[in-house]
């Protein structure tokens, strides 16, 4: 985290990090339930989504450490 962000910055960036954990924990859930063999009519779409939900959050992570 930069230093130069001020409360609210900082208050703000810490919780887009909350979010993302939060999203994760989402994320390594639906590929747990996927792995089990829940909703095997809509296992590839929900891996598709599942795969997409990682880049989207590593992006987000990697934006945040700018």
């Amino acid at each position: 985290m930069r230093n130069d962000m001020s409360g609210s910055e900082k208050f703000n960036h810490q919780k887009l990090r909350d979010l993302i954990r939060k999203l994760e924990m989402d994320r390594a859930w639906l590929l747990e339930e996927i792995d089990k063999g829940r909703w095997p009519e809509m296992r590839l779409d929900l891996a598709s989504l599942e795969r997409e939900m990682g880049q989207l959050l590593t992006r987000a992570s990697q934006e945040l450490e700018r």
